[in-house]
């Protein structure tokens, strides 16, 4: 029996909480990725975190728990592991959604266990992030997602079979059949594409006296695929006395390539972005009360670049950079929101992105915004802080484990009797979405903001108007 699956059928003990001190279980620590072995003993195996691991709640396989994939690392640093396909599978297999950092009465940072172990792991094999994509989910990945034009190019033909009723046409006839898997997966996961805004003024002005000038961070995959979503975080803003500027050289955050282990790339795109929001200019910089972002998965790797940066010439700037990063609903509980004036009159529920939840603690926020709504009825959802299985690109490549939580988490959304749920991450709303739709659900899946702006401007949702 392998290691793995020996710690599967054991409970792990609960260790003292002076577990720091023990240099003798392994005098060096020299094995595996450089990791501070500090970080790795604040785990005292409680196991307080497995209730809230999305991998464990579906399997029950200590190895798939946050506890279990600690203990791996630590046997792995320690030497008394291998590193093999067993432990490898495990590991791959977490979704980094940081609920068990929320969890943790110890404050363990798994996140910085993990991501280390990942790039590790992808020094030694090279490419295995992604070795369950085909080349051309590859090529989308890297070379059209991080990049706003290539995304709405990319999805042009997406688009026009939408409008046009050909992607209804080539369902029914059984012609997508012929189209890959891969491809036909990766179709599913569309939403109904809105007409893109076309291009922001560089500088919107504010409604009524000036209270805040804010930076607009537009992401990429986002803007192409919910583009009416930053088009009302822009309006929101600027209904709030926001002068919000839109930095023209911005780029990808990152993410994409920081979870593939492609820490290269994903510092170029920090540099790109310090650069174009005025960080590299603490003078400048000053002019600018908040770098505002609607989706959770930027928000924190924009939150993170100092952590990113740490050890190259641009970390003073990061930091400077990060220092300023806001998620709109943080922002606006901050500034202090402008009540909205329009009903909706829908009974709604709320998802935690884990990216919002757990990696940034915003939980409140959102909540308070919403219930600011007239006629908007917020109930409670089970598992809120539960994650979808979307967790970036974790969905293609983990597609199994992925579907199991995405059905968990839209059977929840149904015992709610909800029409609307609202979440502030954009793979969240696509893995909502893509659910929603294959369990036949008519439940309006959109950003808080979305709802904040209909309230704000009366302009209502068809979604809503067409179901009465």
């Amino acid at each position: 029996m392998s290691a793995t699956a020996t710690l599967a059928k054991t409970p792990l003990p609960v260790v003292a909480a002076d577990t720091h001190g023990p240099a003798a279980a392994c005098p060096t620590h020299s094995h595996g990725p450089n990791i501070d072995y500090e970080l790795v003993l604040d785990c005292v195996h409680c196991g307080l975190c497995t209730a809230s691991c999305p991998t464990y709640v579906e399997t029950s396989n200590e190895a798939d728990s946050p506890r279990g994939r600690i203990y791996l690392m630590r046997q792995v640093i320690d030497g008394t592991l291998e590193l093999d396909n067993d432990v490898k599978q495990h590991l791959d297999l977490c979704l980094n959604c940081r609920a068990c950092e929320t969890a943790c009465p110890s404050g363990v940072q798994y996140g910085k266990l993990i991501e280390p172990f990942r790039v590790y792991m992808n020094e030694q094999e090279p490419g295995r992030q992604t070795e369950t994509l085909n080349a051309l989910q590859k090529f989308l990945l890297f070379n059209v997602f991080p990049y706003r034009w290539a995304n709405r190019i990319a999805l042009a033909p997406a688009r026009l079979m939408q409008w046009t009723g050909l992607d209804w046409l080539t369902e029914k006839t059984g012609l997508m059949k012929l189209v890959p898997r891969s491809l036909r997966n990766m179709k599913n996961m569309l939403p109904e594409l809105k007409p893109h805004y076309g291009s922001l003024p560089e500088i919107l002005e504010p409604i009524g006296p000036r209270r805040a000038r804010v930076a607009l961070f537009l992401g990429c995959v986002a803007d192409s695929l919910y583009p009416e979503t930053n088009y009302a975080t822009a309006k929101v803003l600027q209904a709030n006395g926001c002068e919000v500027w839109i930095p023209r050289s911005q780029a990808c955050c990152g993410a994409l390539h920081y979870h593939a282990a492609d820490e290269v790339t994903a510092r170029q795109f920090a540099a790109t972005n310090c650069d174009a929001f005025g960080a590299t200019d603490a003078d400048r910089f000053q002019n600018v009360d908040a770098i505002i972002t609607n989706a959770a998965g930027c928000g924190f790797q924009l939150k993170d670049y100092a952590h990113m940066m740490h050890g190259t010439p641009q970390a003073e700037v990061a930091a400077r950079f990060q220092s300023k990063v806001r998620d709109i609903s943080e922002f606006l509980m901050e500034l202090g929101p402008v009540k909205p004036k329009y009903a909706l009159n829908v009974r709604a529920t709320y998802h935690d992105a884990c990216h919002l939840r757990h990696a940034q603690q915003i939980f409140k926020q959102p909540r308070q915004l919403l219930e600011m709504i007239p006629g908007l009825e917020l109930i409670p959802l089970p598992e809120s802080e539960l994650c979808c299985g979307a967790a970036g690109s974790y969905n293609l490549t983990q597609p199994e484990m992925a579907e199991r939580l995405g059905d968990r988490k839209v059977g929840n959304i149904a015992s709610t009797a909800a029409r609307a749920v609202f979440t502030g991450n954009v793979g969240c709303l696509m893995q909502i979405t893509r659910h929603l739709k294959a369990a036949g659900q008519n439940v309006w899946a959109a950003h808080p903001v979305d709802a904040l702006w209909a309230s704000y401007s009366g302009e209502m949702p068809p979604q809503l108007t067409a179901g009465g």
